[in-house]
């Protein structure tokens, strides 16, 4: 079992910058493939980050590319979603997953691949 908590989240200005953290605790985070999704109100739940375990391959929702950066730390157990430039259409409630994956180049960008979830962090980005 891995147990993911979401933190960092909050009211923002548009315009302004929020990080994500996402503390990973249980089996060996670092052969984790980690994520980050978002659901806003009436909305499905949509990627936004993807990152391997090696760290060294990331992938982007296009609505994010260029203002959102993952990142991870390894002997902190921790992934990182850096917001930048945020807008209002960013509100939602975020949300971590993590899956064992095999090779450090992996990522995934479907939610139905990730087997553990986090509870997930308000982000509010005011106009």
């Amino acid at each position: 079992q891995v147990q993911l908590v979401e933190s960092g989240g909050g009211l923002v200005q548009a315009g302004g910058s929020l990080r994500l953290s996402c503390a990973a605790s249980g089996r060996t985070f670092s052969n984790y493939a980690m994520g980050w999704f978002r659901q806003a109100p009436g909305k499905e739940r949509e990627f936004v980050a993807a990152g391997s375990w090696g760290g060294r391959r990331t992938y982007y929702a296009d609505s994010v590319k260029g203002r959102f950066t993952i990142s991870r730390d390894n002997a902190k157990n921790t992934v990182y979603l850096q917001m930048n430039s945020l807008k209002p259409e960013d509100t939602a409630v975020y949300r971590c997953a993590a899956v064992a994956a095999y090779s450090s180049g992996t990522y995934y960008y479907s939610d139905y691949e990730y087997t553990y979830w986090g509870q997930g962090t308000q982000v509010t980005v005011s106009s």
